[in-house]
């Protein structure tokens, strides 16, 4: 153990901009949020967490507060929402600081797992996953508008997903019927969709997990989050009941065993390993069930602004919704080097006829769930199956012939000596 002694000033640095004079602030203030989400951070020196205020007005500002990820996950932005609040709501009425002092800090985790995940435990959960990925496929053969870059671009937009009140009401009575969650359902949909997709039956989805099992570190700042690698089993053209008790094993599975790191999964399956794509699952679904909140800050109307920040995906395809007033929202984010936005929304679309084909029928088998709309099942079927074509006539045939001669005779005469 080691004290260090931070020099004076060290903290939250923050940076502020007044943009009251400015004629162009509404464009200043996109700048702004793109530079400042695209600044580094140096790890080596920190801090890894900085904030902007941008004052428009006399009676408006913008806030913006960006961390790295390797000290916070989305948890800890709902921790840090409902402490904010404490203190302003606290140092408004010239209160003291009311947080209590945490019982643990994150380096007692991390000694704590580091100590909990050895020996035997270590051996155990290795062994699962080394079980659970051993011959998975290495890729995911979706089709591509583009060919894949020799170099994974990270470039991304999303498109919006909402499932409506009706069908989430219908999910979760399949769900309590067959004993899945929101969650384990919408990830059979899923896959059952990618396996269309790409014409697989074997496939692995990347699940990230809040990984606060214990009590201790649920009100802690810090990075918990792991992510599992899901394979999900379609072989056998199985109906949607089945489809369902797989994902459930699969998941439950998975999160028995959701300790050990996903960095020392990879070490263990070896999966082959190119700069093109992710190791194990180029697919990601990510349930978002950590309410952020709402900031209340006596005397203020607060409002979380649009998302100026650029772009970015980690992985080829990211599902990410939640359930929010009895719907599921969420986005579904695609990789902008390989997919164009028309693709990606029918995709979504799919996937949304899928679900509500299984919430009507448990029993049908799930690839013969009719997933593509009217107009583009008569495009496929009709439109590209359009081959006829009028013959030439005889006098075309005729011109032809005699130009031809006219260019080469001498290879006609061989024609003809040949007949």
């Amino acid at each position: 153990p080691r004290v260090e002694i931070l020099p004076p000033g060290t903290g939250l640095p923050v940076l502020e901009h007044d943009l009251r004079e400015r004629p162009d602030a509404a464009a200043a203030l996109v700048a702004l949020c793109a530079e400042e989400a695209c600044m580094p951070f140096d790890l080596a020196r920190g801090p890894l967490i900085r904030g902007r205020l941008i004052r428009l007005s006399e009676q408006e500002h913008v806030f913006l507060l960006t961390q790295h990820h390797i000290v916070s996950d989305g948890w800890s932005v709902g921790v840090l929402v409902r402490e904010l609040g404490s203190l302003y709501r606290a140092f408004v009425a010239g209160q003291a600081n009311p947080l209590p002092v945490p019982a643990i800090q994150y380096p007692d985790y991390a000694a704590w797992q580091r100590q909990w995940l050895s020996g035997e435990r270590l051996q155990r959960q290795a062994q699962y996953w080394r079980e659970a990925l051993s011959g998975a496929p290495s890729m995911l053969a979706l089709p591509t508008d583009r060919p894949r870059p020799a170099r994974q671009s990270f470039a991304g937009a999303t498109v919006p997903v909402e499932i409506d009140a009706e069908l989430t009401r219908e999910l979760r009575r399949l769900g309590r019927e067959h004993g899945t969650t929101l969650f384990m359902t919408v990830l059979a949909g899923w896959a059952a969709v990618l396996s269309r997709l790409s014409g697989q039956d074997d496939l692995v989805i990347g699940v990230p997990s809040a990984n606060r099992g214990r009590r201790e570190i649920e009100e802690l700042i810090g990075f918990f989050v792991n992510t599992l690698a899901l394979r999900v089993d379609l072989s056998g053209g199985p109906d949607v009941a089945t489809l369902l008790e797989r994902t459930r094993r699969t998941a439950l599975g998975a999160q028995e065993h959701q300790d050990l790191p996903f960095e020392q999964v990879v070490e263990i399956v070896q999966p082959p390993r190119a700069l093109d794509h992710t190791p194990l699952f180029q697919v990601m679904l990510a349930w978002q069930d950590n309410a952020l909140g709402r900031l209340d800050l006596p005397g203020l109307g607060v409002e979380e602004v649009m998302d100026n920040a650029p772009g970015q995906v980690r992985f080829d395809l990211e599902l990410n919704v939640g359930e929010c007033d009895g719907r599921i929202v969420g986005t579904l984010g695609y990789a902008t080097a390989l997919f164009e936005e028309s693709t990606v929304r029918r995709q979504r679309d799919y996937l949304l006829a899928l679900l509500r084909a299984m919430a009507a029928d448990a029993g049908q088998p799930v690839e013969r769930i009719d997933i593509l709309p009217a107009a583009e099942r008569r495009y496929l079927l009709e439109e590209l199956n359009r081959t006829e074509a009028a013959y030439p006539s005889e006098r075309c045939i005729h011109e032809l012939f005699e130009a031809q001669v006219r260019r080469a005779p001498e290879a006609v005469a061989l024609v003809h000596e040949n007949e």
